[in-house]
Formats: C-alpha cells, structure tokens, sequence
C-alpha cells in the first residue's frame, strides 16, 4: 500500500478506499448564466471522487444546484480519470550497479 494512502494515525485514507472501490477523479467545469445577468456565463470548476459512467455524486451536485443555486445551468463538461489501474511491467535486459 503507498505510504500516501495512510493517514498519520495509520489509517487507510478515505480516498484511497473510493479509488479502490472503482471511483476515480471527476473534474466537472459548470458553465452557468450569472442570475443578475443572464446573458453573461460564468464557469465553476468542481472535483470530487466518482464512478464512471454515471456518475451519481456529480448527478447529486447538479440536482443540489438546480434547488439551490439561482444561477441557470448552462452546459457541463467533464474529464474523468480512474487513478488505480493495473501495474505495467517491463522485462528488464539487465541490471547495472554501482557503489
């Protein structure tokens, strides 16, 4: 397990275990008209740990803003990446070492 995993007291951070349970890194950039100002957009980055392909968290974020949040969705563009995969090897032809 990396070191990065485990939190100071030894415990598994609660990051780590999302990504072990298939979540990855959903970056969202929200695209939405200002409420005084309807005709000009503003963008709103967004990330949060989430599975693919459908997204609950970010569908509960949309749905919270839609209630709460006067400004107008606009569009939302989102890049997902899964940060475990499968290790890679390489055969090595040789080991070189030095003193």
């Amino acid at each position: 397990m990396s070191e990065n995993a485990l939190r100071p007291d030894g415990a598994v951070s609660p990051a780590f275990i999302k990504q072990m349970q298939g979540y990855g890194l959903i970056t969202a950039d929200i695209l939405y008209r200002l409420p005084d100002h309807p005709g000009l957009l503003q963008n709103f980055i967004w990330q949060e740990y989430d599975t693919a392909p459908e997204f609950p968290v970010l569908k509960r974020f949309l749905d919270f803003w839609t209630r709460e949040i006067d400004g107008l969705l606009h569009s939302v563009t989102i890049a997902h990446c899964g940060l475990i995969k499968p290790a890679e090897f390489k055969a090595v032809d040789g080991v070189l070492q030095l003193h």
